[in-house]
């Protein structure tokens, strides 16, 4: 199992227009269906109002990285230098 902790630290006061993109591009939904996806949500961290929290599971690190290489990825990468000054990502395998 892999873990990732991604946590997208956006531009001041646009979480929620970043956040709102992400949704209207369907990349949680499409996410959940690729093969190996076990989690792939998002919380809203309570101390810190620009930051937004992607932790998302897979069963082995090679369907992670197809899911790399998906368009909606493609078009995700485009959202976060709109929307993102950095993205910060903590990675587990078990």
């Amino acid at each position: 199992m892999l873990t990732w902790n991604v946590t997208y630290h956006c531009k001041s006061g646009q979480r929620a227009a970043f956040y709102e993109a992400l949704c209207k591009l369907g990349v949680r939904e499409n996410s959940t269906h690729e093969e190996g996806n076990v989690k792939y949500d998002y919380f809203l961290a309570a101390e810190a109002p620009d930051d937004l929290l992607l932790v998302e599971t897979w069963t082995e690190p090679a369907l992670q990285q197809a899911h790399c290489q998906t368009a909606i990825f493609a078009q995700l990468q485009k959202l976060k230098t709109e929307f993102c000054d950095d993205v910060t990502i903590d990675k587990f395998n078990y």
